[in-house]
């Protein structure tokens, strides 16, 4: 999910920004600290909007730079357990698919892609044997997150699944929200012969 979130920090400015206004030279230190960053409690932090409070500067010995207590904003995005989510099919393996959703991939293992046995073909395309399903590169699908793993920041994991009802690939949503006609087996009218 999506956040707006206020932070506060004690932000370095270094002397490159110094010939800048106090407040333009504080965003662009806060935005190269922050844009980008991964955390566990924040998540994926998207882009730092604004800076909110600046306070009086300090300069510490031996360090030309100075430093300013700040409050900024900062668009994140935090994947939730049973979140459901959209994105763009970006790769297939062998072992499964992965799914950018914007700002972040997951992982579809091949057993969660889909309702039934699965096979990979070498061009990248994950078939289904009784429902005859296809998944490849640059489908567009809606998933549900069963799994976060920030352990490693520089590479967090994120798992889904596409087996439940209303996810999966647009056009098998789609073929599961039509409505089901029954056919009614016509009926023969016999027609009768009056006789003279």
């Amino acid at each position: 999910m999506f956040y707006k979130v206020e932070l506060k920090d004690h932000i370095r400015v270094a002397p490159r920004f110094f010939g800048l206004d106090v407040k333009e030279s504080v965003l662009k230190s806060v935005r190269l600290k922050y844009d980008g960053m991964v955390d566990p409690e924040l998540g994926f932090v998207i882009v730092v909007t604004q800076v909110n409070t600046v306070g009086e500067g300090i300069i510490i010995p031996g360090d030309g730079a100075s430093y300013y207590d700040t409050t900024f904003d900062v668009i994140t995005f935090k994947p939730e357990l049973q979140e459901v989510v959209s994105g763009r099919v970006k790769d297939i393996a062998d072992f499964g698919a992965f799914l950018t959703m914007g700002p972040v991939d997951g992982m579809i293992h091949i057993g969660q892609t889909m309702d039934d046995f699965v096979s990979f073909a070498k061009d990248k395309v994950l078939t289904g044997r009784d429902s005859k399903r296809i998944l490849k590169v640059g489908d567009t699908c809606r998933a549900r997150i069963i799994a976060v793993s920030f352990k490693d920041v520089t590479n967090p994991k994120i798992g889904l699944t596409m087996r439940q009802l209303g996810l999966g690939k647009s056009e098998w949503i789609e073929e599961e929200e039509k409505p089901k006609v029954e056919k009614k087996p016509e009926r023969k009218e016999k027609s009768e012969k009056k006789g003279k």
